[in-house]
């Protein structure tokens, strides 16, 4: 089984769908320290031509907190705030209508708890972009913590019976062969091709924006073919 393991970020770049479309099954690693002015609860999407970074607004979010245990502080204002932007920016998108329905529905999201917000928008967005793996936290895989960094990635990969653990190509320094090796795993990195680019209007292309930007100017037969577009190391 190939397992991949992040933090959850919302709305992340298209690496991160890579990340997860290519695995078996995906962890959402809610276990470990928030890290704030980090892409768990910010990103970047295009406005007039430039990156516009956007950030969801949390309830005393500290570093000293875990993921699981960080609340949203996002009241109705910011989030009609928030999809008023994503409305001016994208409304002459081609995908906008099917894309903003979507983003509305994630946005709404009753939920206060970040980590359920942010898996929420993974079933949504998994379901347009069609990607079937199942997910699960780390949190319940291991309810009490009893590693850190890298063993504490190998613990879960134990587990859950993974015979081999994807990262993305950032986190080459992070994980070495040898030490999942120790545990019968395959290490490998999926780095997402750089040369990736599509139509945004008439501007110059902006790489490493949101997937909403994505999702906004390409079709699901489009975007299939941007989510198969790595190389694995």
């Amino acid at each position: 089984m190939k397992l991949a393991i992040m933090q959850p970020y919302l709305f992340p770049y298209l690496g991160y769908w890579q990340l997860m479309n290519y695995a078996d099954k995906f962890v959402i690693l809610d276990d470990v320290n928030f890290i704030k002015r980090g892409y768990i609860n910010r990103n970047s999407v295009l406005v007039n031509g430039k990156p516009y970074l956007f950030s969801v607004p949390l309830d005393h979010p500290s570093q000293n907190k875990l993921i699981m245990q960080i609340h949203l502080n996002f009241s109705k204002k910011d989030r009609e705030a928030f999809l008023k932007t994503l409305y001016l920016a994208y409304k002459k998108a081609p995908c906008f209508e099917s894309v903003y329905s979507k983003m509305e529905e994630i946005i709404y999201c009753e939920t206060d708890d970040l980590t359920s917000y942010i898996e929420n928008s993974f079933h949504v967005l998994c379901d347009y972009m069609n990607i079937q793996t199942p997910f699960v936290r780390s949190s319940e895989v291991i309810p009490v913590r009893e590693q850190k960094g890298e063993q504490h990635i190998i613990q879960i990969c134990e587990r859950l019976g993974a015979d081999t653990y994807i990262n993305p190509i950032g986190g080459v320094d992070l994980y070495h062969a040898e030490n999942f090796q120790q545990k019968n795993i395959t290490l490998n990195f999926l780095e997402m091709n750089h040369e990736i680019k599509y139509t945004q209007f008439a501007n110059e292309f902006v790489s490493n924006l949101s997937v909403i930007d994505v999702l906004m100017f390409n079709s699901k037969s489009e975007v299939a073919g941007l989510l198969n577009d790595y190389t694995l190391y």
